[in-house]
């Protein structure tokens, strides 16, 4: 009768390990999955100095509603984003995240840090609605397990500065007009153009649709359109000097993760 207890005892005990295996195997497996973001500042450029925009904080959202914003970057400091051209980025959020999909991002920026300079002026920059709200962005992020996520915001200065009151006392506020790509869906067009001297301005164009533009490096002449998706582009070169033709070329197509080169662009100079 010992014998059986005795049996009976290490039976259960056995039973009991395997049961606390096997739940804490079922704790390890649910954790949840984790990927990462990385959100990159880029810009589409404008006849200014600079144009310096604060960034407080850079922010996610994985609900429908404003209950799930979290942070994933706190740079509290300011960006001229003019320099943001020609595969040139700052990153300005990066953190691990539960994977699944996260609808909303949102910038939030500083309402009265930033500022722009024109013609060696410099002018306050207000943010009608920054400090608040943050400037939302519908972005659909899908985070995986183990995979960095790269989006590539392109700000438009041309579009986001608004001039306002008379000429003589002039105010500006910024209106943010960003557009979001996602890097791995995405690619680039690069070349040179020629002459350096015109420094040319470079669209990307899709339909009647401007979705990228730079100026041409006013040292070498080289350019890069970033965050393009995959497609067909017109290629668009306007001189910013006198006594050069535009020039577009049509039909340039984008693949995903390459950057298709132009090579050397000639811009001619007016016939007579």
């Amino acid at each position: 009768m010992k014998k059986i207890k005795s049996t009976i005892s290490k039976v259960i005990t056995a039973a009991m390990a395997l049961m606390v295996i096997l739940l804490a195997g079922c704790s390890l497996d649910s954790s949840p999955q984790m990927g990462s973001i990385e959100v990159r500042l880029h810009d589409a450029p404008v006849d200014f100095d600079e144009v310096n925009i604060f960034v407080e904080r850079v922010e996610v959202n994985n609900t429908e509603g404003d209950e799930g914003w979290q942070v994933i970057g706190e740079p509290n400091r300011s960006f001229n984003i003019l320099e943001l051209t020609n595969g040139v980025f700052e990153v300005s959020g990066s953190a691990e995240l539960e994977a699944g999909l996260y609808p909303q991002m949102r910038l939030v920026v500083s309402r009265d840090a930033n500022s722009v300079v024109i013609d060696g002026e410099e002018h306050g920059l207000f943010v009608p609605s920054g400090a608040e709200t943050g400037v939302k962005l519908n972005v659909n992020a899908e985070i995986q397990e183990g995979i960095q996520y790269t989006l590539l915001l392109d700000f438009d200065a041309q579009r986001s500065v608004r001039k306002t009151g008379q000429a003589q006392t002039p105010g500006y506020i910024l209106q943010p007009v960003i557009r979001a790509t996602n890097e791995a869906i995405s690619g680039n067009i690069g070349g040179m153009v020629e002459p350096i001297d015109a420094r040319s301005v470079v669209y990307a164009i899709a339909g009647s649709d401007t979705l990228s533009t730079t100026y041409a490096d006013t040292e070498s002449g080289e350019f890069l359109l970033v965050g393009l998706e995959e497609g067909e582009y017109t290629v668009a070169f306007e001189p910013r000097e006198d006594g050069y033709d535009s020039k577009t070329i049509e039909g340039v197509s984008v693949n995903v993760g390459e950057t298709t080169d132009l090579e050397t662009v000639e811009l001619q100079e007016p016939s007579e």
